[in-house]
């Protein structure tokens, strides 16, 4: 059996040396996180304010606003602190936090979009009961659901790993994967795979199994329906489709870099791949949901143009 030892510090080795274009890199990501931290905070803060959009679908709209903030806060910092550096630590604490951060993001992600597929499928499929269904209540419940399972999962995912013994500390990662961890331990790890497994079911394939269900019963009851009813829906599923689309690319991109051997990929590549759902989806979805959907679209020129008018008076 290999040498065991108490880990304090991972190293992380998927970095490579840039030379001079890590300050190139530093300002990229810099210029992204500003763009994602006051896209989404604009988005929230007009839902918040303004009555109209108090509805069921923007509820969970902010709701996934506020999770994009939260993953990127998990991701965004950490690699505006390790692009400069020479040498790529984390400390076994810090690493740990981070994997509870990118973990219930992620989930909470794919919950939140489901219960949008199903708030969608109501309003499609049930528009004269729409109201009373989507109670206050209801939408309370919905909301509850989108981020405590997520948070329960993978607080006993992170419980699991922080018990293992490590017999290394070189992560070949940008930041702390659970799975990375894992292969490092000495010691047998079959409750910590089983229970991934687990945890998959409940925060991956259950929701993913909500979107299914509900969008193919929204595609028959457009087809079924006149060109202006299929041109409603389309207007207002088309960005969660797109949502659903690039989310799904991210967490695909996700699996096959931590599961499969990729070494003979370019480095750049890979990087990029990793970082796919961290990087396009909190900037993407803000813009997607705020330039499709008329009335966001509107209430967000409306909050522009008064600030435009504030300024222009001082």
């Amino acid at each position: 059996m290999a040498n065991s030892s108490q880990v304090f510090r991972f190293t992380l080795g998927a970095y490579f040396d840039t030379g001079p274009l890590r300050w190139l890199y530093f300002l990229l990501v810099l210029c992204v996180y500003v763009l994602i931290v006051l896209s989404n905070l604009l988005l929230i803060a007009v839902i918040c304010l303004n009555r109209t959009l108090h509805e069921p679908m923007y509820v969970f709209l902010c709701s996934l606003f506020v999770n994009e903030l939260y993953g990127s806060a998990a991701l965004y910092p950490f690699l505006l602190s390790q692009i400069p550096q020479d040498v790529h630590e984390v400390s076994y604490f810090l690493c740990l936090v981070q994997i509870f951060a990118i973990y219930t993001y992620g989930s909470v992600e794919f919950w939140n979009l489901a219960v949008i597929s199903y708030d969608r499928y109501m309003a499609v499929c049930s528009p004269l009961q729409y109201k009373t269904h989507m109670s206050r209540r209801r939408v309370t419940f919905c909301v509850v659901l989108i981020w405590l399972p997520p948070f329960v999962a993978v607080f006993i995912t992170t419980v699991l790993t922080s018990s293992l013994t490590f017999c290394g500390s070189l992560i070949d990662a940008v930041y702390c994967d659970n799975y990375g961890i894992i292969k490092l331990s000495c010691f047998d790890t079959t409750v910590n795979n089983l229970y991934e497994l687990v945890a998959a079911t409940v925060t991956v394939i259950c929701p993913v199994c909500v979107i299914v269900f509900t969008y193919v019963n929204i595609f028959k009851v457009c087809f079924r329906g006149s060109k202006q009813s299929r041109q409603k829906a389309a207007s207002t599923c088309t960005p969660h489709i797109c949502s659903l689309v690039n989310g799904a690319f991210g967490a695909f991109f996700f699996i096959i870099q931590t599961r499969f051997e990729m070494s003979h990929w370019p480095r750049v590549l890979i990087i990029i791949l990793v970082l796919y759902n961290l990087l396009c989806q909190p900037l993407f979805n803000p813009l997607m949901y705020g330039l499709n959907l008329s009335k966001l679209k509107v209430a967000c020129q409306n909050v522009l143009s008064k600030n435009n008018k504030i300024l222009a008076m001082v």
